[in-house]
C-alpha cells in the first residue's frame, strides 16, 4: 500500500531536507576554509623529505615513512592501518662507479643505474661505446652492420627535459625507451648509456620498459660528460665504459600501503578513495613526486576529523607504495579488497607535484563528468577547471581503471614537476607551498562533494565495458610504456576478461 503523507507534515519534511543540504554544504564551506587557513600541511612535508629524506620502496628510510604516516593519522584521531603487500624483487643501488676510457683518455663520469639492472661483476662490465645518436630505427640500421652492436654499450643522446617541454617530453622519454630497450635486447647489446636530459650534472632515474623483468644493464650518464663522450667517438676516438654496480636485494618481499578512513553515516558500505603515493626514488627526497601531495592527503583527513565532519559516504585515505617500481601497491590494494570492489564509488589519486589543479582526468568515463563539475562549484574561484575525458596510465588510479571503478587523476599545471622528476633535485625547496594549500582546498571540495551526493548516477564498468574502454582510447601503447600490457594480456592485472 502507499504510504500517504499528511499535508501538514509536508512543510516540516522540506525544512527538514533543506537543513541536511545546508548542513552538508556548511561542512563543505568549512572544510575549504580551513584547508586554505595555516595547517601542519607544510611541516608535515618537512618532516618527511628533510628528515626521512628519499623512500624507495624496500629500505629503512620507505619502512620509517609508512610508520610516520600512520602516527600522523592516529594523532589526528583518524582510523589507520598498515595493509601489506608483495613486491616482486627488491632493488637499491648500494655504489657505482664508471670510467671512460682508451690508450690516451681516461675520465669518471658520474652515472646511477635504472631500477632493475642487476649488479655487475667486482670487476665491472667493460665494453666498447658505440654513438647511437638518438636511438631510432634507422640509427639502429645504419650502425648494427656484421654485429658492430653485440656486446657493445649503447650511448643514447636525448632532448633537454625542461619545463617548456613539461610533462609531454617526459612521457615522451618513457614512450623512447621502449623501442630503445627492445632494439638494444635484439642486438644483444652489453647496455645502455642514456645521457641524461637534465643539464648541470644531474641525474635521474626512470623505470625501464621491462620493469621488474629488466635484463639490461642501464645506466644515466650527467649529461656533459655524455656529451664530451659522444663528441670523442665523433672525431674518431674508441672508447670503452667500465661500469661497476653494486645492488642491494633481488628477493621478492612484503611492503605496506597505508590505509586510513572516516566511516560515513548515510552509506557506510560505499567508498569514496583518494589516494597519493608514499614511496619516491632515492636520489633526490621525493617533495615534488609524491611528498607533497602525501601530506595533503593526511592533513585532508586530519581537518575533516577535527572539524566533526560526518560524510554520508566513507572516505578512504591510502598512502599507497610502490609506485615508482610498477604501481604495486595500488594493485595489492585491490587484489587485498577485491571483494568489496563494487562498493567502492571513486578512486582519485593525485600525482604531479603542487602544479595547480585545473580539473581532473575522468579516464574514459563520460557519466562522472557532471557529477565532477557539481562538486567543484564551492571552489570555482580557485579554477577554472575543465574536466580530460583522456584515460591516464602510469600512477595508482590504473588498477582502479582496470578493475571498471570509476577513477581521477588531478590534472595539473606542469610547474616544475617534470625538470625535478626523479631528480637529485626533487626536494622541499621546489615545492609550491601556497599553491600546495590551494589544492588541498580543491581535493577536499572534491572528495567530500562525492562522498556526499545525493545518489551516485554510475556504477562499475563490466568487464566488457573495461575491454571497450582500452580499445577506444587505444591505451595498450601506454601500458606497454610503463610495463602493464603483459598483465593485462595474460589476465593476470586488472578486472577478469
Amino acid at each position: 500500500m502507499k504510504k500517504i503523507i499528511p499535508l501538514v507534515l509536508i512543510p516540516t519534511l522540506l525544512m527538514n531536507a533543506a537543513y541536511a543540504t545546508s548542513i552538508f554544504n556548511s561542512d563543505i564551506e568549512n572544510l575549504i576554509t580551513t584547508l586554505k587557513a595555516p595547517t601542519p600541511i607544510i611541516s608535515d612535508l618537512k618532516q618527511l623529505t628533510d628528515e626521512i629524506g628519499g623512500r624507495l620502496t624496500g629500505t629503512q628510510a620507505n619502512k620509517k615513512s609508512v610508520n610516520w604516516a600512520l602516527k600522523k593519522f592516529h594523532e589526528a584521531g583518524v582510523t589507520a592501518k598498515k595493509e601489506p603487500f608483495t613486491m616482486p624483487r627488491a632493488w637499491s643501488e648500494k655504489t657505482i662507479s664508471a670510467k671512460v676510457f682508451n690508450r690516451q683518455i681516461n675520465f669518471s663520469p658520474r652515472i646511477v643505474a635504472m631500477p632493475f639492472t642487476k649488479k655487475t661483476h667486482y670487476r665491472g662490465l667493460t665494453a666498447i661505446i658505440v654513438n647511437l645518436n638518438k636511438g631510432t630505427e634507422s640509427d639502429f640500421e645504419k650502425v648494427n652492420t656484421d654485429l658492430y652492436l653485440k656486446d657493445k654499450w649503447l650511448l643514447i643522446e636525448t632532448d633537454i627535459l625542461d619545463d617548456k617541454i613539461g610533462i609531454n617530453g617526459l612521457f615522451q622519454e618513457y614512450t623512447n625507451a621502449v623501442t630503445i630497450e627492445e632494439r638494444a635486447l635484439a642486438v644483444e647489446a652489453t647496455g645502455i648509456i642514456y645521457m641524461s636530459s637534465r643539464p648541470k650534472n644531474l641525474l635521474y632515474r626512470h623505470l625501464p620498459s621491462s620493469g621488474v623483468d629488466n635484463k639490461l644493464p642501464i645506466v644515466v650518464m650527467e649529461r656533459e660528460s655524455a656529451q664530451r663522450t659522444q663528441r670523442l667517438i665523433n672525431s674518431g676516438e674508441s672508447l670503452k665504459l667500465t661500469a661497476k654496480i653494486n645492488i642491494l636485494g633481488e628477493k621478492s618481499y612484503q611492503a605496506n600501503n597505508v590505509v586510513a578512513e572516516i566511516t560515513g553515516d548515510t552509506f557506510p558500505e560505499q567508498i569514496v578513495l583518494i589516494g597519493a603515493h608514499i614511496d619516491s626514488f632515492d636520489l633526490g627526497t621525493g617533495a615534488l613526486d609524491n611528498g607533497a601531495n602525501v601530506s595533503l592527503v593526511i592533513d585532508l583527513a586530519r581537518q575533516i576529523k577535527k572539524l566533526g565532519i560526518v560524510p554520508k559516504r566513507t572516505i578512504r585515505f591510502v598512502l599507497f607504495n610502490g609506485e615508482e617500481q610498477g604501481m604495486y601497491g595500488s594493485w595489492g590494494y585491490t587484489q587485498t579488497h577485491i571483494d568489496e570492489l563494487d562498493n567502492h564509488i571513486l578512486a582519485t589519486t593525485i600525482d604531479i607535484g603542487t602544479g595547480a589543479i585545473s580539473g581532473f582526468f575522468i579516464n574514459g568515463r563520460e557519466e562522472i563528468k557532471a557529477s565532477v563539475d557539481s562538486v567543484l562549484h564551492p571552489v570555482a574561484e580557485l579554477g577554472p577547471f575543465s574536466q580530460v575525458i583522456d584515460p591516464v596510465v602510469g600512477t595508482d588510479n590504473y588498477d582502479f581503471m582496470m578493475q571498471g571503478i570509476a577513477n581521477l587523476v588531478a590534472n595539473q599545471a606542469n610547474a616544475n614537476y617534470a625538470s625535478n622528476y626523479h631528480a637529485q633535485s626533487d626536494t622541499f625547496d621546489k615545492v609550491d607551498q601556497w599553491q600546495l594549500k590551494i589544492n588541498s582546498a580543491i581535493m577536499g571540495a572534491t572528495i567530500l562533494g562525492i562522498a556526499n551526493l545525493d545518489e551516485i548516477p554510475w556504477q562499475r564498468q563490466t568487464a566488457e565495458q573495461v575491454v571497450e574502454m582500452v580499445e577506444k582510447f587505444n591505451i595498450e601503447q601506454a601500458m606497454k610504456t610503463f610495463g602493464l600490457q603483459q598483465g593485462w594480456q595474460d589476465n593476470k592485472r586488472g578486472i577478469q576478461h
